[in-house]
C-alpha cells in the first residue's frame, strides 16, 4: 500500500485528477493515497470534508416528487399519484425535471461565491420502490403501488430520468429504497419479515432487479427490517449474493439512517458491539453508513474483524459513483454543469407539474354522467371538506413554488360571476395543541346549509400525514375523523355532490361508492393539484388515470400485516372476494372499444417472446386517454399462481372516432415462476391466457398461447 502511495505521489499531477483516464484507474489511485482514518471518514455519508483530496461530504438529499431544499422547487404529485398515471414517458420527463433542478442547485453553489441556500451533493434518495402489499402501510404516498411489474416499469423510468443519459457522466445517483420486504412502520427497526424463498424472488424482488439491471440505479438502501431473522444491513444473501453477484450491481449499498444503531439496539438488543455491527455490515455488502462507520471502522480493522481489502471494496464503490458524477473533473467537462438555476420553478416545470396532476386523476364513479360539469350553467358551488382549503404536500416534500389548493383551483377555473360557499364541515384528525377548537356540530351544519343553497357540491375529503406517514401505519382503512358523517349529511340535501378523495393508501368507503353520484381519486397531487382537480371536474381534461392499487371492500379481506405470503389474499392477484375498486380501474368521459386481438404465435418456447396487439377506438364524443392493460393467467399451474398478472400496459390518447393499434411484448422470462427445488425461475410448458382490457376487472378480449417444452 505504501509503495503504491509513493509511486502515485511522484507524479506532478495525481492520476485521479486526470479526467482522460478510466474511472477504475482513478479510483484505485485515489484509494492508494488515503489513510485508514480517511477511508472511515469517507464512508460516513454525512462525514467531514477531506480537503487534502478536494473531497466534500455529499450529505445526500431527497427528491421523491421534487427536490427538497431550503428554497422553493417544483413540487410534483406524490409517487403513488405518478403511478396512477401509468405513463412511463411522463414519469421519465418528471424525473428529468427534478434532476435538472438538483443539478442547478449543485451548479449554483459551485459557480456562485454568493450562493444562497443549502448546499447539497448529487446522491439522491429516490425512488421508493417497495410495493404496498400492506394497505395500512403509512408510506404508500412514497411508493408506486402494489404490483411488482408496474412498480418496475415506473421505477426504471424514474431512475433513468434522475441519472441522465450521458455516456460518461451521471446526472445524479439514484438510491433505491428500501431493500427489501419493507412495508410496515410498526416496530420497523426490530421487525423481521418471514418470507419464503419463492415469495421473496417472485413478489418482493422483481422490481428491484428491474431498476438495477435495466434502470442502472447506482445506489440502494438496506432497509431497517430483517428477513427471516437476518437484518438487511448485515444480510450477505441480499446485499452480496443476490444484488452484487447475481444482478451485477456495481454501485454502493447505504444503510437506512441509523442502520448500525438499529442493529445494536434494535434487532440484537445490545448483544452485538458497534465494531462488530460495522464489520458485519461491510462484510455483508453494506458500503456506506453513518458516524458509526467513521468511528468504528479503524477499531474493527485493528481487531481483525474487517480486512483492508473488504474496506477498500466499499470505499471504491462509493468513490466510483462520485467520479461518474464528475466531482473530480473540471466543471466545463461535465455537460450537466451548464444547467442554470433558472430551471427551478420554470414555466415548463410548473406546466409539467400540472400535466402530471391531470394525468393522475382517476374517475372512480360517474353515475348518470354528472361529470364533467358545464361551468356556464352553474351559479353557486358549495366547496366543502377539510381538504378544500388546505394544501397537503406529502412525505419528503420540499417547498412548492406556488401551491394551489382545491378551492383556489375551483376559483381559477370556474366561470366568472360564480359564487362559492365554503365550509370545512369536518375534521380529519383532532386538531394539534393550541389550534382553535373545532365545533363538529356547528361546522357540519354550515356544510349542510352550503350544500342546500348550491347548484352543486364538491366534497374534498381524505387523509394527511397525521394519518399515514413514515413511522405511522394507519389503524383503519376507513375515512378518519367525522368525514363520512359529513358526506352522508351533504348527500342528503344535495344529490348533485361530487366526492374528491385526497389520500395515498386505499380508502374503504362502500357507502360513498353506493350513494355518491361521482367520485374522483385525486391523491396528494402536488402544487398544481388544485387546478388539475378543477380541470377534471369542469371537463378541461378527461380523466385517464388508473388505480395502482386495490381498494379493498372490507378490512376483513386483508390478511395480517405479519403475513408476507401474498397468495393468502393480498393484492389484485390473490384477493379474496371482490374489491371495492379493482387494480387498474379508472373511468373516462368517453368510451373505448377493443377489437382485433392478435398474438404473434400460438405456441412459443420458454426462451422466446410473444407479441400481443390490439386495436382501441374512441367511440365517444370527447378526446381521452386509455391505459391498455395486458394480463396473463397460467391455465394449469403446478403451484398456486395469480388470478391475473400484469405483464404490459400503454397509455394512449385518442380523439373521437380515432383508432390506434397497441403492441405489447412479453418476454419468456416474464412467464416464469420461482421454483424452490432448483432455486431459480422456470417456465412450465402449459397454456397461458392473454387478457387485455381497461382494468384487472374489465377484461375486453381474451386469447391463449402455449409454452412448449
Amino acid at each position: 500500500m505504501a509503495g503504491n502511495r509513493s509511486l502515485a505521489q511522484d507524479t506532478d499531477k495525481p492520476l485521479y485528477l486526470d479526467y482522460t483516464k478510466p474511472v477504475d484507474e482513478r479510483v484505485k489511485d485515489l484509494l492508494s493515497r488515503m489513510t485508514l482514518e480517511e477511508k472511515a471518514e469517507y464512508l460516513n455519508h454525512v462525514g467531514p470534508d477531506i480537503p487534502k483530496f478536494g473531497i466534500k461530504s455529499d450529505k445526500w438529499n431527497q427528491s421523491l416528487h421534487g427536490v427538497v431544499w431550503t428554497r422553493p422547487t417544483t413540487m410534483f404529485p406524490v409517487s403513488i399519484a405518478m403511478a396512477a398515471t401509468w405513463d412511463t414517458k411522463l414519469v421519465y420527463t418528471e424525473a428529468t425535471a427534478i434532476s435538472d433542478e438538483a443539478r442547478a442547485i449543485y451548479n449554483g453553489w459551485h459557480q456562485d461565491p454568493n450562493f444562497q441556500g443549502e448546499k447539497k451533493g448529487l446522491i439522491y434518495r429516490s425512488p421508493v420502490i417497495n410495493v404496498s402489499r400492506n394497505p395500512y402501510w403509512g408510506r404508500i404516498n412514497e411508493c408506486f403501488g402494489e404490483d411488482p411489474f408496474l412498480t418496475g416499469r415506473i421505477g426504471v423510468a424514474h431512475v433513468k430520468g434522475l441519472q441522465g443519459n450521458d455516456p460518461k457522466y451521471l446526472k445524479l445517483v439514484s438510491t433505491l429504497k428500501h431493500y427489501a420486504v419493507n412495508n410496515v412502520e410498526t416496530d420497523r427497526t426490530s421487525r423481521s419479515a418471514t418470507v419464503s424463498e419463492r415469495m421473496l424472488h417472485e413478489f418482493w424482488l422483481p422490481h428491484f432487479k428491474d431498476c438495477i439491471v435495466e434502470g442502472g440505479a447506482q445506489s440502494i438502501m438496506a432497509s431497517y427490517n430483517a428477513i427471516n431473522g437476518v437484518p438487511n444491513n448485515i444480510n450477505h444473501m441480499m446485499l452480496t449474493d443476490i444484488l452484487k453477484n447475481r444482478w451485477g450491481f456495481k454501485g454502493f449499498v447505504v444503510s437506512d439512517l441509523g442502520g448500525v444503531n438499529t442493529m445494536v439496539n434494535g434487532h440484537e438488543k445490545g448483544q452485538m458491539s458497534y465494531e462488530e455491527a460495522v464489520a458485519k455490515s461491510i462484510n455483508a455488502g453494506c458500503d456506506f453508513s453513518d458516524k458509526e462507520f467513521m468511528q468504528y471502522i479503524p477499531i474493527a480493522v485493528s481487531k481483525g474483524l474487517l480486512t483492508q481489502a473488504k474496506l477498500d471494496e466499499s470505499v471504491s464503490r462509493v468513490m466510483r459513483d462520485r467520479f461518474l458524477l464528475g466531482e473530480f473533473d473540471p466543471q466545463e467537462k461535465v455537460p450537466y454543469s451548464k444547467i442554470p438555476m433558472s430551471v427551478i420553478g420554470s414555466p415548463e416545470h410548473i406546466n409539467l407539474a400540472l400535466k402530471a396532476a391531470q394525468e393522475a386523476m382517476v374517475l372512480l364513479t360517474n353515475k348518470d354522467h354528472l361529470l364533467p360539469l358545464n361551468k356556464n350553467k352553474i351559479k353557486t358551488i358549495a366547496v366543502i371538506g377539510p381538504h378544500a382549503d388546505m394544501f397537503t404536500a406529502g412525505g419528503y416534500s420540499g417547498k412548492p413554488i406556488n401551491a394551489v389548493n382545491p378551492m383556489q383551483g375551483i376559483k381559477n377555473r370556474m366561470a366568472p360571476g360564480t359564487e362559492i360557499i365554503y365550509a370545512a364541515g369536518a375534521e380529519i384528525t383532532p386538531p394539534r395543541k393550541n389550534a382553535p377548537e373545532f365545533d363538529k356540530a356547528a361546522e357540519l351544519q354550515k356544510a349542510v346549509d352550503a350544500a342546500k343553497k348550491a347548484d352543486v357540491a364538491i366534497l374534498y375529503i381524505g387523509t394527511t400525514l397525521n394519518v399515514e406517514a413514515e413511522g405511522k401505519d394507519r389503524t383503519s382503512l376507513e375515512l378518519p375523523g367525522n368525514q363520512e358523517e359529513l358526506v352522508k349529511a351533504v348527500l342528503a340535501v344535495n344529490p348533485r355532490t361530487i366526492v374528491v378523495l385526497m389520500n395515498a393508501g386505499p380508502l374503504t368507503i362502500p357507502y360513498i361508492k353506493e350513494h355518491a353520484p361521482a367520485i374522483i381519486e385525486a391523491w396528494w397531487p402536488g402544487e398544481q393539484g388544485g387546478n388539475a382537480i378543477a380541470d377534471a371536474i369542469f371537463g378541461n381534461i378527461n380523466p385517464g388515470g388508473k388505480m395502482p392499487l386495490t381498494v379493498y371492500a372490507s378490512a376483513d379481506q386483508v390478511p395480517s400485516q405479519d403475513e408476507y405470503d401474498v397468495t393468502k389474499g393480498f393484492t389484485y392477484m390473490y384477493i379474496n372476494g371482490k374489491p371495492l375498486f379493482p387494480f387498474g380501474h379508472g373511468l373516462s368521459y368517453t368510451t373505448f372499444n377493443y377489437s382485433n386481438l392478435k398474438l404473434s404465435a400460438n405456441q412459443i418456447k420458454a426462451t422466446d417472446a410473444i407479441t400481443v396487439s390490439v386495436d382501441v377506438k374512441n367511440t365517444g364524443k370527447m378526446a381521452g386517454d386509455e391505459v391498455v392493460q395486458l394480463y396473463i393467467h397460467d391455465v394449469a399451474p403446478s403451484l398456486k399462481r395469480p388470478m391475473e398478472e400484469l405483464r404490459g400496459f400503454e397509455r394512449i390518447t385518442l380523439n373521437p372516432g380515432q383508432t390506434k393499434t397497441v403492441t405489447l411484448t412479453i418476454p419468456g422470462s416474464k412467464l416464469a415462476f420461482y421454483d424452490e427445488k432448483i432455486h431459480d425461475f422456470r417456465v412450465e410448458p402449459e397454456p397461458i391466457d392473454v387478457l387485455v382490457g381497461s382494468s384487472s376487472a374489465d377484461i375486453r378480449l381474451k386469447s391463449q398461447f402455449k409454452v412448449m417444452d
